[in-house]
């Protein structure tokens, strides 16, 4: 636990000094270039984040280590490019242990790349192709380190379902949770910021915000296969928001799509992959003035299992952050998730898991333009085989430029 800590301090204490802040802007500087009388303009911009977790076993959320401690460093960098005031190209591509913290290996993604078109300049309406965040709710749109109060994701994000893309349930009564079972082998109810193939509509006319998108893959599909589905039969996501004015701003979501992967088994004659869908439906509000930010969303979700019923998930989170200074925050988040599913033929429930609820709390200090390090604790009743408490403390330091 002490190394992490150290290092990130030392790491601190060195970019603070003034040669070093001078060193980074003429970094960004050197990473942005203009042309053809700023008509063409681009930047390649990043994030490093070393991230450190103490938990118990087993590992909260979708973190996969066998350990009781966890290091996990992460290059995140940004392309972003525009072509006059109508054209706009932007890439990410990372450098981690994972998309969700590992002690598996190291790799490199390429998470995002898309072309926007807005033939407006008042922006009605956008046109974007490839490979993006969805639309659904309001959390995707602060997931990087630098704008997330908090270390991780709220629990819809990151917590596991009953529901697996791989292995299906041969009776109701095999559809538990028990001891031994690999959690990541079950979806939750929006995997991250979910990165998928596709292309969306977008504006905002007044008061009135709106979002389409038609994606290969639906919002509960793993990083690993959202390059793996076909557009047979995509999915759709909508969200439809409201801002009355510069503090409120609400919102609803719905999205549907085919969750199984194309080697689920055993399928045999139970139909066919577009048969196993996920229906969501999606509410979030959010509010901000002065010193003070709040964020909520809600979610409905329902997993069809052709033979054996639905199985029915409702998640909610309540988000605060409280701005002490420009360089101090602090925040707090609830989290609850409960399983509410149908009965099969016999009239037995479908799924049956724990309820969970998880209490956050994290403060952050930004001691830079260019660092910030951020301490969380989580305290969770419920996971995915038990209702025992555990804690879970993690220390995230990131440097962007």
């Amino acid at each position: 636990m002490k190394a992490p800590i150290l290092a990130a301090c030392f790491l601190v204490a060195t970019i603070r000094t003034a040669g070093a802040e001078d060193f980074i802007d003429r970094v960004d500087q050197a990473l942005t270039i203009s042309l053809a009388d700023d008509q063409l303009r681009a930047r390649l911009s990043g994030l490093l984040d070393l991230e450190y977790y103490h938990f118990p076993q087993p590992s909260p959320g979708l973190i996969r280590s066998s350990g009781h401690d966890l290091f996990t460093p992460r290059l995140s960098l940004f392309l972003d490019a525009h072509l006059g005031a109508n054209i706009y190209f932007f890439a990410q591509s990372r450098f981690d242990t994972g998309f969700e913290p590992t002690d598996r290996g190291s790799q490199a993604r390429l998470d995002e790349f898309a072309f926007r078109v807005t033939p407006w300049n008042d922006g009605r309406f956008n046109l974007q192709v490839g490979k993006f965040s969805t639309v659904i709710g309001n959390w995707v749109e602060r997931h990087l380190s630098w704008d997330n109060p908090f270390i991780n994701a709220p629990l819809p994000y990151e917590t596991a379902t009953l529901v697996s893309d791989i292995e299906l349930p041969l009776t109701s009564q095999s559809f538990r949770a028990v001891p031994g079972f690999d959690k990541y082998e079950f979806l939750p109810i929006i995997w991250g910021p979910v990165y998928t193939p596709g292309f969306s509509v977008s504006g905002r006319l007044g008061i009135f915000e709106y979002a389409a998108e038609v994606k290969n893959a639906p919002v509960a599909s793993r990083p690993e296969t959202w390059n793996d589905y076909d557009f047979s039969d995509p999915a759709v996501d909508l969200r439809i928001g409201l801002q009355p004015n510069v503090a409120w701003r609400f919102g609803l979501s719905a999205a549907e799509g085919p969750y199984l992967r194309a080697n689920a088994r055993p399928l045999e004659d139970e139909g066919s992959l577009g048969d196993y869908r996920e229906y969501l439906l999606g509410q979030d509000v959010s509010y901000a003035r002065g010193h003070w930010q709040f964020w909520a969303e809600a979610f409905e979700a329902r997993f069809q299992v052709p033979r054996l019923g639905d199985a029915d998930v409702f998640a909610y989170y309540l988000e605060a952050k409280y701005k002490f200074s420009p360089q101090l925050f602090g925040a707090l988040r609830w989290n609850q998730e409960m399983f509410d599913s149908g009965t099969d033929e016999e009239g037995r429930t479908v799924a049956k898991a724990h309820d969970i609820w998880r209490v956050e709390a994290a403060v952050a200090y930004r001691f830079t333009a260019h660092t910030q390090l951020k301490l969380q604790y989580s305290l969770a009743n419920g996971d995915f085989v038990s209702e025992n408490l555990g804690s879970t403390f993690a220390l995230q330091f990131t440097l962007r430029f």
